[in-house]
Parts: C-alpha cells; structure tokens; sequence
C-alpha cells in the first residue's frame, strides 16, 4: 500500500528527488482525453489531468480505456490476454497508445475485443432505447475481465491503486469480491469515483446476453449484495462500486451531499435510489467530495474573435460527411443564419456547450416557452444564443424547431472542437440550466476567460459559481419557481451587462481570478482517498 510521504517546503523537483517511495497507479475509465478520439464529457478531461497531477509527485500511473475498435490500431501491441467469459476463452489484447503529450510517469493502455465496438455516442457509448445498458454493459464486462487478467499478470507492474471511474469499471470489483481467479485484486485498494449517479449500469442477473449469469454462468455470487434497490432481479454496477470499493467521491462537495437524500425529480435530483448505500458508506467514513479541477496551464489558445468563422468551417466540414438529408438541410440554415455575423459582431453572445440530455436541457424540453422568453429578450438588445450539442433525438428536434422559428437562435447540431473553444472564449454569458450537475467543466471553462455564468443553483454549481460575484444563480422550491428564477437570472444579467458596466466587469475580473485547481483536488485526494488519513501531501 502507500508509503507515507513527508510534508515538504522545497520546491517540487526537489521534494520529488528526496522521495523513497514511487506509488503505481491503475486509472480504468471508459473515457480518457490524454489520447486522440476517446473523449464524450467529463470524465475524459478527469482522466488526462489527474494522471499528470500524480505524475507532477514523482508517482506513476497508467490509464486503461476501452479501444472501441479504433484506438488500438497505431498503438504497440503489450500483450495478448486470454480470459474466460460464457464458458467460452476470449482473447482479448492490451495495447500501449501514444499520448497527445507525453509524461515519463504516464503511460496509455487500451483493450481490444472485436464485441468493444464504438458506440453512437461519441464513439464511445450506446443509446439502447429498448434495453438501456445492453450494448454497453457487453463491451464493459469484456473490457473489465480483460483488465483484471493484465493485473493478475502484473502488465502495469505490481500496483498500489486502482482508481475507478463510474459504473464502466466497477465489474471489476464483482471480479474482486467473487472471482477466484482473481484473488489477487484482494490486496489492492480500490477507489470509485462517482461521475453521475444517474448513469447507473442495471441489468437482470440472467435471461438475457448481457446478463451477468451469461457471463459468469459458474462464479457464486450473493444476489442481495449486487442487487439493484428498485429491481429485484435486476444487478446495479454504480451500487456495486459505492458498496465494494474501499473509498468512494463524488466529484463536488455539494453533490455529495445532495446525493445522500432522495430524489423527487423534477424539483430536486439527488441519490436516485442509491441514497441509503451512499449513507452506509458515508457512515463507514468511506465517502467523500471533492470538487474536480480545472487545467490553468500549457493551454492551446483559440484566436480571439473567431467565433462565427469557425462555427462556418464546422459546418461546412460536418456538411461534406452529412448523408441524413435533414440534418444536411439543417446544417445549411445554421450556416445561413451565421453569415451576417462574419462582418458584424452581435450586441450580446450568450452561449452552452453540452450533450442534449434530461439532465442538461430538461427545463428547456418542459418549458420551451421560457426559452422563447429569452431569445424575446435577447432580440430586444441585438444578442443572440448559441448552443452547441448533439444528443437525444427529441432534444434535437425540439432544438430544430425553435432554430426554424426564431432568428437569433443559432442550434450548432454538430460538435467541432474549435467552435467548443471559440465559445469559451467570445462568448459574453454562459449559460448552464442543469437539471442536476455532479460537478460541471464548462462553467469553469468559461469563467477561465472571465465570461460569467448563468447556472441552476445545485450540486457542483453551488461551489463554483456566485450570484452577482463570479456569475448568476437561479433555483427554486418547486419546478415552476425554477423556470420562472431562470428567466429572472437572465434578465438580470442582461440588464447588469447593459445599464452596469462597471458591475458587469467586475464580475468578469472575479470570474477570472477565479481558480478550480487539480492540485488542490489530488491534494484531497491523496490525504483523503489513497490511504485514508495516513498520507500526508507534498506541497508543490
């Protein structure tokens, strides 16, 4: 397990030098932006900066992911990995990737089976409409089994830590608690991290492929220990995570402590039927929040003031390789509606980057007469909302349609990373109606440029942004209080922006200075998760 590493005051470099102990790390994730093509939200920029933070400590770490039959193939082939799933061997193959930027303490894995396959979302995961989970609870159990048979044969070295990331990872503690052929994870600490409790990974323990008696047709297993609370015949991997794992976080304090009580959705989002494991847990001292980070360093600036150039380039680029007629016919009125813009700035950008979910635009999906409200008041002063995002087909739909009707609402369905940035950085407020956020990227994107924000007043947007001092909140104590403290939220940022100057710039300057580092993150990490209490922190 971990040594204990003394509490230094020299520089870094130094305190790294003077260490004896070099920790190994095993991040297993479904997402990892440290590589090219292998990232949808979050989770993918958790796992390209945390790994560089434990590096910055002298510790090594490896991150493993799923292939999704693409990532491998200019990879160096590590091993071939034979594992029994269904009664049947599988072969399974571990490959060594290249880094986007290279760290002599990192290094990138994924596994390659022909049934991990890419999902329709993003490349990475799928949207079973019928069956939720099928798909991807197939690629995740092979990729899980596969990455505890390259543990069993020491591929990363003899390891310290496993750090887990949601519900894609944790068979690995099924395998752990079950398994005989995978005794050895016994003497591992394992750490499971809690991205969305919303995505929990259920499926029936028999009856159907995707099962976990197909699977495992010959491991004995305590069906109440894995049971989902909801489904008796169901198993839940996110409950199978919070309940294995030696220590469990979410990703802000504030969602920690809104998931430990129930939820009554719409009004508020909070355990989803876990509460009562995440209690036990947080009883056992077991559970922990900490808010993720954001990276201040080494960034890759966009040029300023080429929104609309790049939103035009985006589209004609996703335009070449369109073949749905809609959507094609869809891309070209959005690239209409920008032309104008490429000589004139409008008066005021307000602007959100997100999947197009429940959980991100359901306020919008309820109630699209409160967004109608506010492109009305946008139109009043020349501004104009830009919102980027594909997703959930009738969120798509929803967004057409308001597009087609009113003028200053520029839907950009199409993702385009350029375009992602330029948002961040010409945009004048960002808007952010989460129905719930564990923690939330973007508002610290934005205000990372001094852009202030509009947000719902929960989970990791309370910790993050300030009413009328970093940005703008809303909430309220029923569904309707919410829409209607959301327009008001808006309302008064406009008027701030138009009538306050002086004010609208100072919230700016606080947006800026404002810093959501991921040392202090991993510091927490470390004295908190890693090894309990026992550890403490190098100062950098």
């Amino acid at each position: 397990m971990l040594g204990v590493i003394q509490l230094f005051s020299k520089p870094e470099e130094q305190a790294n030098l003077n260490r004896k102990i070099m920790n190994n790390f095993l991040f297993v994730a479904s997402e990892n932006d440290a590589i090219s093509n292998c990232k949808v939200g979050g989770v993918g920029d958790v796992i390209r900066d945390v790994p560089r933070q434990i590096s910055k400590r002298g510790d090594r770490v490896h991150v493993v992911t799923p292939s999704y039959s693409r990532l491998h193939q200019e990879g160096t082939l590590i091993s071939k990995l034979n594992v029994q799933l269904r009664e049947v061997t599988y072969v399974t193959y571990l490959y060594e990737v290249k880094a986007k930027e290279e760290d002599e303490n990192i290094s990138h894995y994924v596994i390659h089976h022909p049934e991990i396959e890419a999902g329709n979302l993003g490349g990475i995961y799928q949207h079973d409409a019928f069956e939720p989970f099928y798909t991807d609870v197939i690629k995740f159990t092979i990729f899980c089994t596969a990455v505890a048979e390259a543990i069993k044969q020491k591929k990363f070295g003899k390891l310290d830590i496993v750090h887990l990331h949601d519900w894609h990872s944790s068979t690995l503690l099924f395998l752990k608690e079950y398994h005989p052929a995978y005794s050895a994870l016994e003497k591992l600490r394992f750490v499971y991290c809690i991205h969305n409790l919303a995505l929990q990974g259920i499926r029936p323990f028999e009856n159907s492929y995707s099962s976990l008696k197909n699977w495992f047709p010959k491991i004995d297993f305590d069906k109440d220990a894995l049971r989902d609370p909801r489904y008796a015949d169901c198993y839940n991997l996110m409950a199978i995570g919070i309940r294995f794992a030696d220590a469990v976080h979410t990703v802000s304090p504030s969602y920690k402590q809104d998931v430990l009580l129930p939820s009554e959705a719409p009004e508020f989002v909070g355990g989803e039927g876990l509460e009562n494991d995440l209690r036990q847990a947080d009883k056992d001292g077991r559970f922990h929040g900490i808010l993720n980070g954001s990276n201040y360093h080494d960034l890759k600036e966009t040029k300023k003031n080429k929104l609309f150039p790049n939103i035009a380039t985006g589209i004609f680029k996703q335009l070449q390789k369109e073949h749905n007629r809609q959507k094609a016919e869809f891309l070209a009125h959005t690239g209409e509606k920008v032309v104008p813009f490429l000589k004139k700035r409008p008066n005021f950008i307000c602007a959100s980057v997100a999947r197009l979910t429940e959980q991100k635009f359901y306020f919008f999906k309820r109630s699209p007469e409160a967004l109608i409200q506010i492109l009305d008041k946008l139109e009043r002063v020349g501004g104009i909302y830009v919102l980027l995002g594909t997703g959930a087909p009738d969120y798509e739909e929803l967004l057409r349609d308001i597009s087609y009707k009113k003028r200053n609402f520029i839907f950009i369905n199409t993702q385009s990373e350029e375009v992602v940035n330029s948002i961040y950085r010409d945009s004048d407020l960002y808007f952010m109606p989460s129905l719930f956020e564990p923690c939330g990227i973007s508002q610290m994107l934005a205000m990372r440029h001094g852009q202030p924000c509009l947000v719902h007043h929960t989970g990791g947007l309370k910790d993050t942004v300030q009413h009328v001092h970093t940005g703008f909140t809303f909430d309220g104590k029923t569904y309707d209080e919410k829409v209607y403290n959301m327009v008001e939220g808006f309302k008064e940022a406009l008027y701030l922006f138009e009538h306050e100057k002086s004010t609208w710039k100072q919230i700016q300057l606080n947006a800026r200075k404002m810093r959501f580092t991921w040392k202090k993150s991993v510091d927490e990490y470390y004295k908190l998760l890693y090894t309990g209490n026992a550890m403490e922190v190098g100062i950098a």
